[in-house]
């Protein structure tokens, strides 16, 4: 009966948190007089999906370029990102040098300072380099992570150091050994990381807010809010323009959800 209830209570908590987002996808496939309807219609009974969402696509404005500006920026950004990260993991957890220690403490003490802190300087930096409203600006900004560098740190951490000292004897360097013997063994946490990665980056408001000035370079999260800020409250058309944007990440968590779940499998195990 324990059992039970707790299943019972977490089923329902589950369903009021996912209310909001039901109620996005209704709203997105109704007319707008309709949206606001009371009581709620959980089912639309005229259906305007089409129109919707046709007019957020390929009606006026440039939707279709901040959503392309927001996979061109995301995909680079977790590109970069992963091979920073691992190639830094590996080296803190399986190559030897002097200050190793010290220096993985300094890194991840960085982690306990609030990214706001640093806008200003990065502001500053970047414009001194001319890397202010541009893509490249922001795939740096994020192309290292202290968080994914520590989580890969672990998993490297849990491959056998007499692999790695096999594949010195028989000559492999460093680059080698990690590209033929650490990536495959942590492909799920490389997985996960990015995936996560990929989500952060393009949920990501803060610095394409900051660093980007012109508008064909806005990213999606931008973009939705010169959308709506065009549309006023047409709610049923934010709420398409929201739906379309959350696709991706829902297409990203169902093909690597197998990975996730390995990369989590295998953490428990090593830890």
């Amino acid at each position: 009966m324990r059992k039970l209830t707790i299943t019972v209570v977490m089923a329902i908590g589950g369903i009021i948190f996912l209310l909001p987002f039901f109620w996005m996808i209704s709203a997105s496939f109704k007319p707008e007089e309709d949206v606001l309807a009371f009581p709620i219609q959980w089912i639309p009974e005229t259906w305007n999906a089409i129109d919707n969402y046709s007019q957020v696509w390929f009606g006026e404005g440039t939707f279709l370029l901040y959503y392309w500006n927001s996979f061109k920026v995301t995909m680079f950004t977790t590109l970069t990102s992963v091979t920073v990260s691992s190639l830094a993991a590996y080296a803190f957890a399986k190559v030897n040098f002097k200050g190793r220690d010290l220096l993985f403490i300094i890194v991840l003490a960085t982690y306990m300072i609030p990214p706001q802190s640093l806008l200003v300087t990065q502001f500053l930096l970047f414009k001194w380099f001319g890397l202010i409203d541009t893509h490249l600006g922001l795939v740096l900004l994020n192309s290292f992570s202290v968080f994914g560098t520590f989580m890969l740190r672990q998993f490297f951490l849990g491959v056998s150091n007499e692999i790695i000292e096999s594949a010195k004897i028989d000559g492999a360097g460093h680059f080698r050994t990690f590209f033929h013997i650490g990536l495959p063994l942590v492909r799920p946490a490389i997985a996960t990381y990015a995936i996560l990665r990929f989500i952060w980056t393009w949920n990501d408001y803060q610095y394409p807010f900051i660093f980007l000035r012109s508008e064909n370079l806005y990213t999606l999260q931008l973009g939705i809010y010169q959308f709506a800020d065009a549309h006023g409250s047409i709610y049923s058309l934010m709420m398409a323009a929201s739906v379309s944007a959350i696709i991706p990440l829902l297409i990203i968590f169902v093909i690597g959800q197998k990975q996730v779940i390995d990369g989590i499998q295998l953490g428990g195990v090593k830890g």
